[in-house]
């Protein structure tokens, strides 16, 4: 058996899931990741078991005052994730000054801070305590090629693939993989949570009309 994990890379994976939506012309964002992550097992050979599945995002606070349930939408969404048990963990967005190089005033743009540090951490833990034998990173960013170049040469038995996100391919990392390839955007379609959502414990969770 070859035990495979999943290391999403949350808010690539929204940006990619919401424009599928607007192709689509159908809803996406309520998606099943547990579900979308085993239906591309097959592509890892018959020894592939789907063992644990990370995402890693974070709650948009700063948007609540234009947005006020953007937080218990994402919220709501990770419980459905949680009860399908998807691991979860939070990082935080950073408020940071930047200056226009146009008209030299500053203002405030919040960041997205920590999540590449700790996708590039579990990889690494992961292989450290031989929790997998195959990590596949599902995201498009260039900032964990250190991670997964450092993986493949401390631990060259195991095998690094890249499941990029629609319109998210990125040649770079597709050259540092063992494997990749692209999850499609009616894939996103096809695993939606039921609506609403009943958790294990009988909790119920409706879609967003949004979504």
């Amino acid at each position: 058996m070859s035990r495979v994990t999943f290391l999403i890379d949350g808010f690539n994976l929204y940006h990619s899931v919401r424009e599928a939506q607007r192709e689509l012309n159908t809803s996406t964002k309520w998606l099943d990741i547990r579900r979308l992550c085993q239906s591309y097992i097959y592509l890892l050979g018959r020894e592939a078991t789907l063992f644990d599945v990370y995402y890693f995002s974070a709650l948009a606070k700063h948007l609540e005052a234009t947005n006020p349930d953007v937080t218990q939408r994402h919220k709501n969404f990770i419980e459905c994730i949680k009860d399908t048990e998807v691991h979860v963990e939070l990082n935080r967005f950073k408020k940071n000054s930047v200056k226009c190089k146009y008209c030299n005033r500053k203002f405030f743009r919040h960041e997205e801070k920590e999540t590449d540090v700790s996708i590039a951490i579990k990889l690494l833990e992961l292989f450290v305590t031989d929790a997998c034998d195959i990590a596949v990173l599902v995201t498009g960013v260039t900032d964990l090629s250190p991670a997964v170049k450092t993986a493949k040469r401390l631990f060259p038995y195991k095998k690094i693939g890249f499941a990029f996100p629609y319109k998210r391919k990125n040649k770079e990392l597709a050259q540092l993989a063992d494997f990749q390839f692209e999850i499609k955007k009616q894939a996103y379609a096809k695993f939606q949570f039921s609506d609403p959502f009943i958790t294990q414990k009988g909790v119920i969770i409706n879609k967003p009309a949004s979504w």
